[in-house]
C-alpha cells in the first residue's frame, strides 16, 4: 500500500509563551516532533511531510532532511494546513495519514491499526475520556455509524456530554482527501477544519471508521508547559518500563531519566537520581548512581559510577569512579581503572589498572598501565596559548601534589616525590624530586 504521512506543525503555540516553536520543545531530550517522525519511518518508506509556519527556519535547522517541508501561510486551520501538501502528494495516490506533531505519546500500534483500515474512505482515532481537553466530540447516528466531529467551540451543551473524543489522527483515501479538501466551508472562526471531512464522507455514504484507543495518555496534546510536564512523565515511565522488562534494575524509576537514544544491557543497575542522556551505551552488570549524570558516553560491563558526571567519555570494563568524579570529553579509562572522589579527567587515556585516588586533574595526557597517581596531582597542560601533552609510562608512581608541567614525558617505572614540580622529562627507572624537580637514578 502506498502511504503518505502528513504531520501538522505550523501553529504558533502561543500558550507555551516561548520564543521556541512548540514542536521543538523537548520530551526526554528529543524535540517532540521527533517522536512523530520516528513513528512515520516505521509505517512507510515515503518521507513524511511536515507542515510548518511559525518558526519555520528553526524547525528546518533542528529536524534537517528527515522530512519534506511545506509552508502554511497564512494559517487558516487544519484543513488548510493539509491542503498545502496536495501538490507534493497527490500523484502518489494510496492512503494519507494525518496527525499532529505535538502528540508524541501516540503509539506505533495505534498508527498500524488505523492504516489497516485501507478499505474505508476515512479512519480516525478516538478515545473515551471524562476530561475533553478541548477535543472535538464524535457524533454518531442512531445505528452507531460516525456522523460528524463537532469541535468543542461549536458543541451544544448536549454534545459536550459526549465522552468519545477525537484524538486528531486520520487515515484518508487519498483521492477522497484531495478532491474534498478544497470544498471545505469556512468555520465561524474563519478557519477550514479538517474534521469537517468526516461529515462530508458520511453524507456521501462512504465508510467512516472510528478506532478507539484504551490508552488515555496517547491523547495528550501539548499546548502548555503543564502539558509538556505531563507528557515528560508518561514518556519517562514508558522508557523506563521498557528497559526494566529488558532486564535492567531501577531502584526508583520515578527519579530516573533515560533518553530514547540510550542503550542499556541486561543486569545494569540504575540507582536513584540518575540521568542517562544522548547516545550513551551501558554494559551489563554496571551499577550507576545515585546522583549521576552520563551523556553521550560508552560504559563497559561491571563498572561502578557513584555520584559522578560523565560526558562524551569511554569507560572500559571493571572501571570504578566516584564519588564526585568528572570525566570530560575525550576521557578514556581502560580496564580496571580506579578514579576516586573529586578526580577529573579530560581528553586523556588512562591505561589498564591505573589508580587515581582523589583530588587530581589529568588533561591531555596518556597514562601507562599500573600507574599510581597520588592525591593532588595536576597536569599543567595549558601554557596560555595552547594545550600540551603529558605522557606517563607504565608502572609509574606519582607522589601526592605533583605538578607535571607539559609538554613532558615520564618514563616507565619512574617516580616523583611528594610536592614536586616536574618541568623536564624523567627517564625510565628515575626519581624526580623538588621544586623544580631534580632527576635522580633510583
Amino acid at each position: 500500500m502506498n502511504l503518505s504521512v502528513i504531520l501538522l506543525a505550523a501553529g504558533q503555540g502561543t500558550r507555551m509563551k516561548s520564543s521556541l516553536p512548540k514542536v521543538l520543545h523537548r520530551i526526554c531530550g528529543q524535540p517532540m516532533a521527533q517522536y512523530a517522525l520516528n513513528t512515520a519511518r516505521h509505517i512507510t518508506d515515503q518521507k513524511p511531510v511536515l507542515v510548518i509556519g511559525h518558526g519555520s527556519e528553526q524547525v528546518r535547522e533542528v529536524l534537517g532532511d528527515q522530512c519534506d517541508y511545506v509552508i502554511q501561510s497564512p494559517q487558516l486551520g487544519t484543513g488548510h494546513a493539509v491542503l498545502q501538501a496536495r501538490d507534493l502528494l497527490r500523484a502518489r495516490g494510496g492512503r494519507v495519514l494525518v496527525c499532529y506533531a505535538d502528540m508524541p505519546l501516540l503509539t506505533l500500534d495505534s498508527f498500524q491499526r488505523l492504516i489497516a483500515q485501507r478499505d474505508n474512505t476515512l479512519a480516525m482515532l478516538t478515545v473515551i475520556a471524562h476530561d475533553p481537553r478541548g477535543f472535538g466530540r464524535i457524533a454518531r447516528q442512531p445505528n452507531g455509524d460516525v456522523q460528524a466531529i463537532v469541535e468543542d467551540a461549536q458543541a451544544t451543551p448536549e454534545q459536550k456530554m459526549i465522552r468519545e473524543l477525537n484524538v486528531g489522527v486520520y487515515s484518508f483515501d487519498a483521492e477522497f482527501l484531495w478532491n474534498e479538501l478544497p470544498k471545505l466551508p469556512l468555520s465561524p472562526k474563519g478557519e477550514y477544519y479538517l474534521t469537517d471531512l468526516v461529515a462530508v464522507a458520511a453524507s456521501q455514504h462512504k465508510r467512516v471508521v472510528a478506532i478507539t484507543t484504551d490508552d488515555l495518555d496517547e491523547a495528550i496534546g501539548i499546548n502548555t508547559r503543564v502539558h509538556l510536564a505531563e507528557c515528560e512523565t508518561v514518556m519517562r515511565k514508558r522508557i523506563n518500563r521498557r528497559w526494566m522488562e529488558a532486564g535492567v534494575t531501577m531502584i526508583d524509576p520515578a527519579t530516573t531519566l533515560i533518553e530514547p537514544s540510550a542503550v542499556l544491557s541486561a543486569d545494569a543497575v540504575i540507582l536513584p537520581n540518575t540521568q542517562i542522556v544522548g547516545r550513551t551505551v551501558i554494559g551489563g552488570g554496571t551499577v550507576i548512581g545515585p546522583n549521576t549524570y552520563i551523556a553521550d558516553s560508552k560504559i563497559g560491563s561491571h563498572c561502578k559510577i557513584f555520584s559522578s558526571v560523565v560526558e562524551e567519555a569511554t569507560m572500559e570494563d571493571h572501571v570504578e569512579i566516584g564519588p564526585y568524579a568528572h570525566l570530560r570529553k575525550g576521557a578514556h579509562l581502560a580496564n580496571g581503572v580506579h578514579l576516586g572522589n573529586f578526580g577529573e579527567v579530560k581528553n586523556s587515556y588512562l591505561g589498564p589498572d591505573v589508580k587515581m585516588g582523589h583530588f587530581s586533574y589529568i588533561g591531555d595526557a596518556k597514562i601507562g598501565a599500573n600507574t599510581n597517581i597520588g592525591a593532588g596531582t595536576i597536569t599543567c597542560n595549558y601554557d596560555g596559548e595552547k594545550k600540551n601533552e603529558t605522557i606517563v609510562g607504565d608502572d609509574v608512581f606519582i607522589g601526592s601534589d605533583t605538578m607535571l608541567v607539559a609538554p613532558i614525558t615520564l618514563g616507565n617505572r619512574s617516580r616523583t616525590g611528594a610536592g614536586s614540580v616536574v618541568t623536564k622529562n624523567v627517564p625510565d627507572d628515575s626519581l624526580a624530586v623538588g621544586v623544580p624537580a631534580r632527576i635522580r637514578k633510583k
